[in-house]
């Protein structure tokens, strides 16, 4: 069992890595061009798909684009000097909001005029006129 172990791990962390390397974008590769990343995984096995695993590619929450800006949501993820920026910090975000707000006061506006012409329109369908009996 030992001995398929100390075959099967190192085989399934070589294909991991590989793979991994070939998936990555261009822009999360860290130290060496894609590239020979490749082919330095592919070349020397263990020690390359560590190599991979430790210092080729950026991991962790803050992965950035190459303007420098983080990936994810861009409106939770403002960099400002090198940090994240809350969203209650942010302005354009804080802006959006109250734009978002007022879009939603003048729709529920509209629905309330709706309602009181519609109920209107019940109310005169109800009231006898003419002499008719219903």
């Amino acid at each position: 069992m030992l001995r398929i172990l100390t075959f099967v791990l190192p085989l399934a962390l070589w294909v991991w890595a590989f793979i991994d390397c070939l998936t990555t974008p261009e822009e999360e590769v860290k130290h060496l061009p894609k590239v020979i990343w490749v082919i330095i995984v592919l070349l020397f096995p263990l020690v390359g798909s560590i190599a991979w695993l430790v210092a080729g590619k950026q991991r962790g929450a803050l992965r950035t684009d190459g303007a420098g800006r983080t990936s994810g949501h861009p409106e939770y993820e403002r960099p400002r000097d090198g940090r994240p920026l809350a969203p209650d910090d942010d302005p354009e975000f804080l802006a959006s909001l109250k734009k978002d707000n007022k879009q939603h006061e003048d729709m529920l506006k509209q629905w309330e005029a709706d309602l009181r012409r519609r109920e209107e329109e019940l109310r005169g369908k109800d009231e006898p006129g003419d002499g008719h009996k219903h």
